[in-house]
């Protein structure tokens, strides 16, 4: 495959899952924001930009209306959801020949629904409406590519772009709220306590598969084992960890190279690593530094991967052949 196609194919994929994360976050703010005083808005939109490492102009944070305008129809941020989704659909639209017509047919319907889209009306009448069919139409995309597409070497690298933005974003959303909660590992203090934690695995889809494991206590350290340890939930970063080093796997196997470089090393580091970890050591060393550790390897599985794949020098391609 050509290093320009497996390009347009990672981050096709990786900017439709940043969409859909930033959709499911605000939804989930728009949630909370019913019940809340002016001083936990505040606390709460400066946690929303921060997880979504968005800096947003202190004019945007003053009010829920401004903030969600900024994160999802600024053309000035390049992270806003329309962007995103532009910028997945451009994407697309560059390797065409490469996906199937159910693909391209969703994303540019989503990408049109997007540009119609009103949002002064959006906001008066159905916000919630309008980010769950944000979330509804990236899921729709994702179920259409594993159905839709041959599972060959363009097919991976989807997957590693989904994954790497996966893994980074939920690693950011986790430190920022522990962060902002002080690590603590005591019981929950007030109502606001309660549903604070309660909205952290409802962005990241857990709260119901959180329940099936732990039933209905919510403590921050059960809570942090399931999002980063859980080896079943497709949220949790250890899950999205592995779904890398598979992906990888399956693009050395498509093109007959051996799993020795830099990517593979780094990867399987870090999936390695998650076999032996347990919260109570996580914890106690440090959550923030652990999740700081992450996005770290998460950027520099980002680098290896390009320099592996998409910016390799010509030499290493002519002597690739020579094999």
């Amino acid at each position: 495959m050509l290093s320009r196609v497996a390009d347009h194919l990672y981050w096709m994929s990786r900017y439709l899952e940043r969409a859909e994360h930033t959709a499911r976050l605000i939804g989930v703010h728009l949630d909370l924001m019913l019940d809340q005083t002016p001083a936990t808005a505040a606390s709460r939109r400066e946690r929303l930009a921060a997880s979504l490492a968005t800096p947003l102009p202190p004019e945007n944070l003053q009010d829920d209306y401004s903030m969600t305008q900024a994160l999802t129809f600024s053309p000035a941020n390049k992270s806003s959801i329309v962007a995103c989704i532009a910028a997945a659909r451009e994407n697309a639209q560059n390797v065409r020949e490469r996906i199937s017509s159910e693909m391209w047919e969703q994303i540019n319907q989503l990408y049109l629904s997007l540009k119609q889209a009103n949002p002064e009306k959006i906001w008066r009448t159905e916000p919630h409406r309008f980010f769950r069919s944000v979330k509804e139409g990236a899921h729709l995309f994702q179920g259409l590519t594993d159905s839709t597409m041959n599972h060959g070497e363009g097919w991976h690298f989807i997957q590693v772009g989904r994954f790497i933005e996966r893994a980074g974003a939920t690693a950011a959303l986790l430190d920022v709220h522990y962060s902002a909660a002080n690590q603590s590992l005591q019981n929950f203090s007030t109502p606001d306590d309660y549903l604070e934690w309660i909205g952290l695995l409802r962005s990241c889809t857990a709260f119901e598969a959180y329940c099936k494991v732990y039933t209905a206590d919510f403590q921050p350290r059960t809570v942090a084992e399931f999002l980063l340890l859980n080896h079943e939930f497709p949220h949790s970063v250890y899950f999205a960890v592995n779904e890398i080093q598979t992906a990888l796997h399956g693009i050395a196997e498509a093109t007959e190279t051996r799993k020795v470089g830099r990517v593979y090393r780094l990867v399987g580091r870090l999936r390695a690593s998650f076999d032996f970890d347990q919260i109570d050591d996580i914890m106690t060393a440090g959550l923030h530094l652990y999740l700081q550790d992450i996005q770290s390897q998460c950027r520099q599985i980002h680098e290896a991967l390009y320099q592996t794949y998409i910016t390799y020098p010509i030499e290493a391609a002519l002597a690739a052949e020579g094999r």
